[in-house]
């Protein structure tokens, strides 16, 4: 089974993926695609606690500025230290390599419902 198999997607693109009873915050291939190369990305502190939809990073391309928001709430468990590093890992491998935090989710399940599987994402961007 592929990782995208897996995630579940923002309309804002951003990813969730379960993982071992907390979940892992990324971004989509299409978002990678549409930055361009990623020069910079800033994320949050751990232990620091989001709802859904705040903006909890920035990244930085050669093309533009984003932020970054949470597709659920939840408190930063994890960051990805090697993206702060090497932010071009991003282009290279977005999901595997390239995921941004780990969280411990803190809102309700109905968070959820917002968000779609990858197919449903990808026809959404059609």
């Amino acid at each position: 089974m592929s990782i995208t198999e897996k995630i579940l997607c923002s309309k804002s693109h951003e990813y969730l993926l379960e993982d071992d009873g907390n979940y892992i915050v990324g971004l989509t291939d299409y978002a990678v695609e549409q930055l361009g190369d990623i020069v910079f990305v800033e994320l949050p502190e751990v232990g620091t606690e989001f709802n859904k939809g705040e903006t909890f990073g920035t990244i930085e391309s050669v093309k533009a500025a984003s932020e970054i928001y949470m597709p659920v709430s939840g408190k930063v468990v994890e960051i990805n230290e090697a993206i702060a590093d090497t932010p071009e890992i991003l282009n290279e491998d977005c999901y595997e390599k390239g995921w941004l935090i780990k969280i411990e989710r803190t809102g309700e399940d109905n968070e959820l419902n917002d968000l779609l599987e990858y197919e449903d994402y990808k026809e959404e961007l059609e």
